[in-house]
């Protein structure tokens, strides 16, 4: 599988006021984390709605485990894989390291969409494409 490693500065705006990351902010990090893997597979989002035609890959299930605090300054690692697909849907790990310290583990479950025809404000699952399993998987 496709291992990601991402470099985030934690800025003052990402901590509350005990001085640490606001949790909601992990999410935001994963979030972006999950595009920056799929654009180092070659597929970034551009290309995801240009030539396969998705509405998008939104998350149907998340969760996270905090275990030890980031705070402003620091700079930290993510480690983003995907560990499983399904028909429609895959699931991507998600490790933030502050220095070699795993700090934080996020879990996503994504599903490939597209729009129905005539139905512009509507989405459903579709197959992942093959060669998007492929690029991700090498």
């Amino acid at each position: 599988m496709v291992v990601n490693r991402h470099k985030i500065r934690i800025e003052w705006g990402d901590c509350d006021p005990a001085g640490i990351v606001y949790y909601p902010r992990y999410f935001e990090y994963f979030d972006t984390c999950t595009a920056a893997l799929f654009e180092s597979a070659g597929l970034p989002k551009r290309t995801l709605f240009e030539t396969y035609g998705i509405a998008g890959i939104p998350m149907v299930d998340t969760r996270a485990n905090f275990i030890a605090p980031s705070t402003f300054g620091d700079d930290v690692i993510v480690e983003s894989t995907i560990t499983g697909f399904g028909k429609s849907s895959f699931t991507v790990h998600h490790k933030l390291f502050k220095g070699e310290v795993l700090a934080a583990e996020g879990f996503e479950k994504r599903v490939w969409t597209v729009r129905l025809p005539g139905e512009p404000y509507r989405i459903h699952a579709q197959a992942i494409p093959k060669e998007i399993i492929d690029k991700l998987s090498a």
